[in-house]
C-alpha cells in the first residue's frame, strides 16, 4: 500500500480551509489503497501566532523532524503549508526523495496587510519553497495563471469538493431574522475584508458566522449585524441555508470553500471577480460578480437558488481526492 506523509502546520483544533481540505483529502484516500500519515503541531509543544492565538506554531528541531520523517519512510511527501513544521520538512525532504507542496493561502499578502513587509520579499520566499518541490498543486486555473506569470514552476491543478450531504437547502431556520438574509462564514480577521460587507446599505439582516482577531471589534462596532462565532457540523449548515444570498468580500483567498457550501446549501454568492470566485462560478449562473459588492448582492436577490444547488454538485471531495493522486503519482515519476 503507498504511503503519503502530509505536513501541515495548520492543524485541528483550528477550523479553516486548508484543515478541512486535508481532512476532507484523508478520509477519501483511504478508500483509494492509500495509507496516510499526518505531521503536524500536535505533536509537538507550540506557541501562539501573535495576532492569532487560535493558530499554533510548532516547535521543534531540524533533528527531529528528519527523525519523523525516516521513521515514517514514506513514498510521497506532501508539504501543505510554509510555517516551521513545512519549512523544517521541506529541508529533511529533499534529502529523501523530494516533496509535493501545495498553495493553499496568499502569504504574501496576508503578512503585508498586518505588517510593513514587501510583497515581493514574500514571494521571493514563496517561490523558493515551492519550486524546489516536484510539484505544486494549485486549487484554480486562474491561480496556477497568476502564479506562472509570478515565477513559480511545475503547478499542478487540485480542486475542492464540497459534501452536499451535509449542506442543502432544507434545515429549519435555528434564528428568526428578518428576510432578506445576507450571509458571511469564514475568519474575521484583516485579509478577508469581511468590514466592507458589514459597512454595506443591505435590506434585512445581516448573519456572520466565525471567529477571528477582530470578530469582538466587529461586535462593538456592528451591533445590529448577528454574529454567531464558529460554528460546524450541522450547526453550520443550518445557519448557511438561512441564507438568502452570500456575500464573499475577499480579495485575497486561492479558492474560497465556503462559496461551494454556500452553493449547496442553495445560496447563490455575490463576490468581486477575482480568483476562486470567478473559478467556482464558471458560466453557472448561480451567483454575481461585480467589482461593485453591493450591486452584486442586491443582483443575487433575483438568482434562481435552485442554480447554487445544481453548481454545488459538479464538487466532489472523491474526485478531489483521486486528482491529487493522480498529480502525485505524476509529480513523482511512478505509476500506481
Amino acid at each position: 500500500m503507498p504511503k503519503l506523509l502530509i505536513v501541515t502546520d495548520a492543524w485541528r483544533p483550528q477550523i479553516n480551509g486548508v484543515v478541512r481540505s486535508i481532512e476532507n483529502l484523508v478520509r477519501d484516500l483511504g478508500p483509494l489503497g492509500i495509507d496516510v500519515d499526518i505531521l503536524s503541531p500536535a505533536e509537538f509543544r507550540t506557541v501562539p501566532l501573535p495576532g492569532y492565538p487560535e493558530i499554533r506554531l510548532a516547535l521543534t528541531t531540524p533533528w527531529r523532524v528528519s527523525r519523523r520523517i525516516a521513521g515514517s519512510n514514506p513514498d510521497f511527501i506532501h508539504i501543505a503549508t510554509e510555517g516551521p513544521l513545512g519549512l523544517l520538512a521541506r529541508r529533511a525532504a529533499l534529502r529523501h526523495n523530494g516533496f509535493t507542496s501545495s498553495y493553499h493561502t496568499r502569504f504574501p499578502e496576508y503578512v503585508s496587510a498586518r505588517y510593513p513587509v514587501p510583497e515581493s520579499w514574500l514571494y521571493s520566499f514563496m517561490r523558493w519553497f515551492h519550486n524546489a518541490g516536484r510539484g505544486c498543486l494549485v486549487a484554480t486555473e486562474s491561480l496556477r495563471s497568476e502564479l506562472g506569470a509570478k515565477g513559480f514552476r511545475n503547478l499542478h491543478i487540485w480542486s475542492r469538493g464540497v459534501d452536499t450531504t451535509l449542506f442543502h437547502p432544507d434545515y429549519p431556520a435555528p434564528l428568526t431574522l428578518a428576510k432578506p438574509v445576507f450571509l458571511h462564514v469564514g475568519r474575521i480577521a484583516v485579509e478577508k475584508n469581511v468590514e466592507t460587507f458589514l459597512a454595506m446599505d443591505l435590506p434585512g439582516s445581516k448573519l456572520v458566522v466565525g471567529g477571528g482577531p477582530m470578530l469582538e471589534d466587529f461586535k462593538r462596532r456592528y451591533p445590529d449585524v448577528s454574529f454567531t462565532g464558529p460554528r460546524s457540523g450541522a450547526e453550520l449548515a443550518a445557519l448557511y441555508a438561512m441564507g438568502d444570498v452570500f456575500v464573499f468580500p475577499s480579495l485575497t483567498d486561492t479558492f474560497g470553500l465556503v462559496l461551494l457550501e454556500a452553493l449547496a446549501s442553495g445560496v447563490p454568492f455575490a463576490a468581486y471577480p477575482v480568483t476562486g470566485p470567478k473559478d467556482i462560478l464558471g458560466d453557472s449562473g448561480a451567483g454575481v460578480l461585480d467589482q461593485d459588492l453591493r450591486k452584486a448582492a442586491l443582483a443575487c436577490l433575483d438568482v434562481d437558488k435552485g442554480l447554487a444547488r445544481a453548481r454545488a454538485m459538479d464538487f466532489s471531495w472523491q474526485a478531489c481526492a483521486r486528482q491529487f493522486m493522480d498529480v502525485t503519482y505524476a509529480c513523482y515519476g511512478v505509476s500506481e
